[in-house]
């Protein structure tokens, strides 16, 4: 069977972030082999992910409450990857999303440590995020956690679990261009207006210890989250993930499927203005004002930002920098996880310790 282009893109570019990140291997195969178009890739994952879906509302019906959080959150991360880059459709990308974010939402209060939908005044509106903290401990240290272009608050459970695990809060949350933002709020460069959002809001908790928040950014994120600390000094410490430099730069390098989703979620017409947009997504004189001790990783074999753009932020940034390059890792060293994950989760309990 002959697949297009954009399927096989797809699967040679993300597919060991499926997995890494909570997809079954065996569904992974038997979904992605049945598909011979881009056409029906959201079709099918929803379908995998009802199988899920339905074994967790039984799990609830028995009140089976841990299983049933099981099965919702991984019900939530594939209804997550059918939605994922799928803008040619946005009807049906949208349904598909909410049925990802009434997923997680079921999940949530029986996941080990539980989690609270959160919702933070955002420019006249709201952006949506999900808050969760380690049981036992007052007032924990908190990460902010930034999605990328293609990824939700629904995929970030894999992401979550090393900061909960060592003592630190976690909020997820959709920014403008992102998961539920994306459809009220265009994609924007000067993305710490959005985080310095957050941050007020962590800062009316008492739950959590706002002098004390660490941001966290994957793909994208990972521009975002270093633009932020930038500006922010309230950011103690800040990872960046597998982000670009500037995004404009690496436009010509980047699959059709990424370029695609950019615009839409840029509220752009054309591909000439989504790319102006991208333009504005840079640290070009900006990264010297990083002054929080900061990580930095990517994989040396990511062809969606190449390592280079994580060697550039390290020389210019002015606080303290840990770069860490996984010289067989892909975009985001998803194939290898465990080679950053706990290492970086131990450098941001010691930074916000």
């Amino acid at each position: 069977m002959t697949q297009d282009t954009r399927v096989q893109t797809a699967i040679a570019h993300w597919g060991p972030r499926f997995v890494s990140n909570g997809v079954v291997l065996a569904d992974f195969q038997e979904v992605t082999g049945s598909l011979r178009s881009w056409g029906e890739w959201c079709r099918a994952w929803s379908a995998r992910a009802r199988v899920h879906e339905e074994l967790g509302r039984e799990a609830l019906d028995r009140g089976k409450f841990i299983t049933a959080g099981e099965h919702l959150q991984r019900a939530g991360v594939y209804y997550h990857f059918g939605k994922f880059l799928f803008v040619h459709d946005v009807p049906q990308m949208k349904a598909t999303h909410m049925q990802a974010v009434e997923c997680r939402r079921l999940a949530l209060p029986h996941l080990r440590p539980a989690g609270e939908r959160v919702q933070i005044p955002y420019q006249g509106q709201s952006l949506f995020g999900i808050l969760r903290k380690p049981t036992e401990i007052e007032r924990p240290p908190v990460v902010a956690m930034i999605s990328g272009l293609d990824s939700t608050k629904e995929e970030m459970d894999a992401y979550e679990q090393p900061f909960l695990a060592r003592g630190l809060a976690t909020l997820a949350f959709d920014g403008p261009g992102q998961g539920e933002g994306e459809y009220d709020f265009p994609i924007r460069g000067d993305y710490e207006v959005a985080v310095a959002a957050v941050l007020d809001w962590l800062q009316t908790r008492r739950d959590v210890d706002g002098s004390r928040i660490g941001v966290a950014g994957v793909s994208l994120g990972g521009y975002y989250a270093p633009r932020a600390a930038a500006f922010d000094t309230r950011i103690k410490a800040c990872m960046a993930l597998g982000g670009p430099y500037d995004f404009g730069e690496a436009w010509d390098g980047l699959p059709e499927l990424t370029r695609e989703a950019f615009r839409v979620r840029s509220h752009c017409a054309t591909e000439a203005d989504a790319r102006r947009n991208a333009a504005t997504l840079s640290l070009t004189g900006i990264a010297d004002r990083i002054s929080c001790p900061i990580f930095i990783m990517n994989g040396r074999l990511d062809r969606v930002i190449p390592a280079a753009d994580a060697e550039r932020l390290a020389r210019e940034v002015n606080g303290p920098v840990e770069l860490l390059i996984i010289e067989d890792g892909n975009h985001v060293a998803n194939n290898r996880p465990y080679r950053w994950r706990p290492r970086g989760a131990d450098w941001m309990s010691d930074q916000l310790r």
